[in-house]
């Protein structure tokens, strides 16, 4: 099972599932915290929206300001271009807008 670690200048380490760091980074994790779940990562594919879902929520201007690279074992790393990431992107944005429809007919 891969592991993710996250050392402080202390040397104190703590162990993850999925973490960010930098500005915004306290956003991007309470995201993480309530939407990472096993269904959520099931696939490469799910488990790229999941990222970028979270990373939209601190990045203004869609995909253009978003970096994406997938570790696998055994693999090179694979660095997302950007128009794969704007099609993510456009998937995700196509999801909120099917879901806020949802949400208006529920309330209609």
């Amino acid at each position: 099972t891969p592991r993710l670690y996250q050392t402080d200048p202390s040397g104190t380490y703590h162990a993850w599932k999925a973490n960010a760091i930098g500005r915004g980074a306290k956003s991007v994790r309470e995201f993480l915290e309530k939407n990472y779940t096993d269904e959520a990562i099931e696939t490469d594919d799910l488990t790229i929206k999941l990222v970028i879902k979270a990373l939209l929520e601190v990045v203004q201007s869609g995909g253009k300001n978003i970096e994406l690279a997938v570790m696998r074992r055994d693999q090179p790393l694979k660095i997302l271009n950007p128009e794969e990431i704007e099609k993510y992107v456009a998937e995700i944005e196509k999801e909120k807008e099917e879901n806020e429809k949802k949400k208006q007919k529920k309330a209609s």
